[in-house]
């Protein structure tokens, strides 16, 4: 998105002052739908509330409406019905407040990154050339990026890629950062680095808005979460809302299974399950440091002891019946 003027001293990619009427979502949709030609419904009636100051996950398989959502909300893609707010803003008013990353940075192959900022900053015309290299240098240094600046864009690892296109969102205040699949292709190093990136974007006061398909990166990164099935809300809320509706569980292994699945009924642990060595059954509120002391107390070996909680995969299947299948 276009760059804003950014205020000597301020930090960069810090949030500006929220925008009057703003209130306390970054984002709120209604009804918002896109059906394409041929009648294929891209998104159908999304209500969806993004709390300020959240990192908010916009979860589900790879085509369940995720990316048409966002180009809606980045005023890309006309919606079909319904309706959206950024900001509380008018969208014009609202896009100078906004960094996103839209379906992988592109830039020059044979430009340096600086150079490619450079050229980016250039072309948004809310942009201040007298700021423009210190704007750019603190975006570099934010991203970790400043050792590798002269180094041509071509010989970046996709980690630096992926970071190289959040320093250009960043180049100016932002209120709102939107991130498509930004782990994407990644390996474990520079999945860790987005993370830990998104992270401090966020304690700077920004509200960050990440789709993925990757279930434990969202367990990981995110405050709160929305998760699709083919263009349909299924649910939203916290983390811990969303695992709230699903049983935690306690799981014992030991050598004495039938004794320990004993001792865990006779404690009133409902759905007592044995499976070779181990044993398991619904936590439902006990200490599990109550629960070990009660199975060694009756004898039993405890070789491990663990609390099972609920996954965001297990809040899917959950509520739809489906595995979540992350290749497509």
């Amino acid at each position: 998105m276009t760059a804003v003027t950014q205020e000597a001293g301020a930090p960069l990619g810090a949030a500006p002052p929220p925008g009057d009427g703003s209130g306390e979502s970054a984002i709120v949709t209604r009804g918002l739908t896109k059906r394409f030609r041929g009648g294929q419904v891209a998104v159908d009636a999304l209500d969806l509330a993004v709390p300020r100051g959240s990192v908010f996950g916009f979860l589900g398989p790879n085509g369940s409406g995720k990316t048409t959502t966002i180009r809606m909300l980045l005023g890309l893609v006309a919606p079909t019905a319904g309706d959206y707010s950024v900001l509380g803003l008018p969208l014009a008013q609202a896009l100078p407040r906004v960094g996103a990353v839209v379906e992988g940075p592109a830039f020059y192959p044979y430009l340096s990154g600086e150079a490619n900022l450079r050229r980016f900053d250039a072309a948004d015309p809310t942009a201040r050339g007298a700021t423009a290299g210190r704007r750019i240098a603190e975006a570099l240094e934010r991203v970790g990026l400043s050792a590798a600046a002269g180094k041509r864009y071509r010989n970046y690892s996709l980690g630096m890629r992926q970071r190289l296109a959040i320093a250009a969102a960043l180049l100016g205040p932002r209120e709102l950062l939107i991130l498509d699949e930004p782990t994407n292709g990644l390996d474990p190093q520079g999945t860790r680095e987005v993370r830990s990136l998104v992270k401090e974007i966020a304690a700077d006061g920004t509200t960050v808005f990440v789709s993925s398909h990757l279930l434990a990166e969202v367990e990981q990164m995110c405050t709160h979460a929305a998760i699709m099935r083919t263009g349909r809300l299924v649910a939203q809320g916290t983390i811990a809302s969303l695992r709230s509706g699903l049983v935690v569980r306690v799981r014992v292994e030991t050598p004495d299974a039938d004794d320990a699945a004993r001792v865990l009924g006779a404690l009133g642990l409902a759905d007592v399950r044995r499976s070779g060595a181990e044993v398991t059954a619904e936590l439902d509120g006990r200490a599990p440091e109550q629960i070990n002391a009660a199975l060694v107390g009756e004898g039993v070996a405890v070789r491990g002891l663990a609390v099972i909680r609920p996954s965001l995969e297990d809040v899917f299947v959950g509520l739809t019946g489906e595995g979540f299948d992350v290749d497509g």
